[in-house]
């Protein structure tokens, strides 16, 4: 079964530019009320009850994560969380881990690598392609990303998710980490900023009417928009390593985990902003415990 590995490495491009296009798409989603199958976090199958978030159900009560608890980040390969952790994220194929506030990952604006002949067969359509009609691949990480250029299509993909995210919160989780919401920035100029925020505003509706908490997944020229958007914290790779931990604390009141690859931004996150966001260095494959290559460190 595939399992996630970060984007660690891949970097913004922060646009001054994009604030006035954002006040044309934002119209506040924040409050309360919002597994696996094959594929993966971000590929078919998934269980839970699809029609929430439609008026028909009564948000149920969400719980964002509370600022500060130590972390673990699980997605590739769960294990036993070490003494003291109190969240974990793990993959929406694994099971939450027991007594702590667990996260759900889910790619949720891209496709996992072996998700892929899936779409093409089941949702051609739904697959961002160019102009001689080929797919836009993020080459990075071999993950196809996903047409939410028109109303219609993010609808369509709402739907998706929003079946993945109902497994999250049948499951047990109590969150969900919504991975890639900066996908514009890999889709040869066919998606917008705004496109994204219109997704990001339909999926964190789907998790709040789940009884989900949702976590932005970087982007951080997008966190101050984060609360309009509907995301009740933020889970950021490397923000130490690229000086952005305070624009995510700033935004969710110092809801913040972060996962550093490198020790040079370990030692910058918890000398920074070790006092107010969680912390975590992991291997860059994060691996489960045991396994070789594995690494975690805390401030």
């Amino acid at each position: 079964m595939f399992q996630r590995v970060p984007r660690a490495l891949r970097r913004l491009t922060v646009a001054a530019a994009l604030c006035g296009v954002f006040g044309t798409v934002l119209s506040g989603c924040t409050g309360s009320g919002g597994s696996g199958g094959p594929g993966g976090s971000g590929g078919p199958g998934g269980s839970g009850a699809s029609g929430r978030g439609d008026g028909e159900t009564a948000p149920r009560e969400v719980r964002a994560p509370e600022p500060g608890l130590a972390f673990d980040y699980q997605i590739g390969g769960p294990y036993r969380p070490p003494a003291g952790v109190r969240a974990v994220s793990r993959d929406r194929t694994s099971e939450p881990a027991k007594g702590v506030y667990n996260i759900c990952y889910v790619n949720a604006f891209q496709a996992q690598p072996d998700a892929g002949d899936w779409w093409q067969e089941h949702h051609p359509d739904l697959v961002l392609r160019d102009a001689d009609g080929d797919p836009v691949v993020d080459r990075d990480w071999d993950e196809l990303v996903l047409d939410i250029s028109t109303r219609g299509k993010r609808a369509r993909l709402a739907r998706i998710v929003g079946e993945w995210i109902d497994g999250c919160a049948k499951d047990g989780f109590q969150a969900v980490e919504a991975d890639n919401l900066d996908s514009h920035e890999r889709s040869e100029g066919l998606l917008t900023a705004a496109d994204n925020i219109a997704f990001g505003k339909l999926i964190t509706a789907r998790a709040h009417a789940a009884g989900l908490a949702i976590g932005q997944k970087n982007a951080a020229e997008l966190a101050g928009q984060g609360r309009r958007i509907g995301f009740d914290f933020a889970v950021a790779e490397e923000c130490g390593q690229y000086d952005e931990c305070d624009v995510y604390a700033d935004a969710y009141d110092d809801r913040v985990f972060d996962i550093e690859y490198r020790t040079d931004g370990f030692d910058a996150a918890c000398e920074g902003w070790g006092d107010r966001v969680s912390v975590v260095l992991r291997d860059l494959d994060v691996v489960a415990r045991g396994e070789s290559g594995y690494r975690r460190r805390t401030c």
